[in-house]
């Protein structure tokens, strides 16, 4: 095992902190991560071990993530080819590198190039990357293209524009007219289809910032070469996750939302699926073909969408802890209007469980029609996130859901208060 004073020194050196837009901060963490596989004596228990302890530096718990991930690319011993996917959609910014005029640059196509190169080199593992404009107003796609373009013509970078696959005639993008009817799964579905087209083996789909190093995708590769799992989902509430992230951009009314969510999803909650919307998951390519067949929605939200798919079809799963750093400062839904986000994610995953027939329980039917009939628009959200009824004044995370908590009715009898003395 590697000598504890070697674990302590890397301890010591590591950050606290990690700025995405900083390349200083990349290489230094790629750094720590290759002393890390250089040490041939370590092994993952010990680094667990370190990891775990409460003042671990935010670095060094990113690092054995990588170091991680890449021994677990190492391991797989059969050609596999994988695409990554993501969408593109007022990306201008992060783009491009930090500069002055762009400070919250991430220069994020290049670092995702650069993370799947190291993370793949010397493994049977072939990647593709597929960024997908989605009718960026400001460009993203060209941009995208002008930096591919500095790269070696055979390097699998492909930019595509959801424009280009539009209108259809059949599949799952027949639903849309153009690319205003797309916010966002439009283009995930359309990199998709054209990763499945070129022989893919398995999708990735993450976002466009550099919020999830893609240095990580052993975590998910392995499971699905040398276990046969073919859905395998990233997990930032997994107790081993490292998670960077704002948890005060909504009200105390939060809970309201949770316990909505979670008493609606009980078919997807109850199977421990606890953060749907990870953007970090990997679905065998010839399962996602059926998946996507015949989408429910085209927003942010077709990540339950997609859950409750293969839910219905029986397929199992699993799911992985990995590293996440939030880019707040350029996030889409950080500039709409706060409850708009939380609009999207109800209304979809009412829709997806209608469609997908996964309402199982009398709760979860009860609570998917308050939400059609009293939630019409963000404006309703808005009227309960400041405010608690008094039976979630107290619950928590293993209360949230639970209908002796709060019922349905309840909760409708409530929402319909708020939103009268809100009038």
């Amino acid at each position: 095992m590697a000598h504890q004073s070697t674990i302590d020194t890397w301890r010591a050196g590591a950050r606290i902190s990690f700025d995405l837009t900083d390349p200083a901060h990349h290489r230094s963490l790629r750094l720590l991560a290759e002393r890390m596989l250089a040490a041939d004596d370590l092994t993952p228990q010990a680094l667990d071990e370190a990891t775990s302890e409460a003042d671990a530096p935010l670095e060094f718990r990113m690092a054995a993530m990588l170091y991680r991930s890449r021994r677990q690319m190492l391991s797989v011993t059969e050609p596999v080819h994988v695409a990554v996917v993501f969408a593109m959609w007022g990306e201008q910014n992060r783009l491009h590198p930090r500069s002055d005029g762009n400070p919250f640059g991430e220069d994020a196509l290049r670092r995702k190039i650069e993370q799947l190169d190291w993370v793949c080199r010397g493994t049977p593992v072939r990647w593709s990357l597929y960024a997908v404009d989605d009718g960026c107003p400001h460009g993203s796609g060209e941009i995208a293209e002008a930096i591919a373009a500095t790269y070696d013509p055979a390097r699998p970078v492909n930019v595509l524009h959801l424009a280009q696959y539009l209108p259809a005639a059949d599949g799952p993008l027949r639903q849309l007219s153009s690319v205003d009817d797309s916010r966002k799964a439009g283009a995930i579905i359309a990199g998709s289809l054209q990763a499945i087209d070129d022989g893919v083996d398995a999708v990735i789909y993450t976002d466009a910032d550099s919020s999830v190093h893609l240095g990580q995708i052993g975590l998910l590769v392995e499971p699905y070469v040398n276990e046969g799992t073919r859905v395998v989902l990233g997990n930032r509430k997994h107790p081993a996750s490292v998670l960077v992230k704002d948890g005060a951009r909504w009200g105390i009314g939060i809970k309201n939302l949770r316990h909505m969510q979670r008493m609606a999803g009980h078919a997807i909650l109850s199977r421990d699926i606890a953060d749907t919307q990870a953007a970090f998951k990997l679905y065998d390519a010839a399962l996602l073909k059926r998946i996507i067949a015949t989408p429910t929605v085209f927003d942010f939200s077709f990540d339950t969408d997609w859950i409750a798919a293969f839910l219905s079809m029986g397929e199992e799963f699993a799911q992985r802890p990995f590293a996440f750093v939030d880019s707040a400062a350029e996030s889409a839904t950080a500039k709409q209007i706060p409850m708009t986000t939380w609009e999207t994610l109800l209304l979809g995953l009412v829709r997806a469980l209608r469609h997908h027939d996964l309402l199982h329980t009398s709760f979860s039917r009860d609570m998917a029609d308050v939400i059609d009939e009293e939630i019409d628009d963000y404006r309703d959200l808005e009227a309960i996130i400041d405010h608690l009824p008094d039976e979630l004044v107290d619950a928590g995370e293993a209360d949230y859901g639970d209908p002796e908590i709060m019922s349905p009715n309840a909760m409708r009898q409530w929402i319909r208060e708020r939103k009268a003395m809100a009038a």
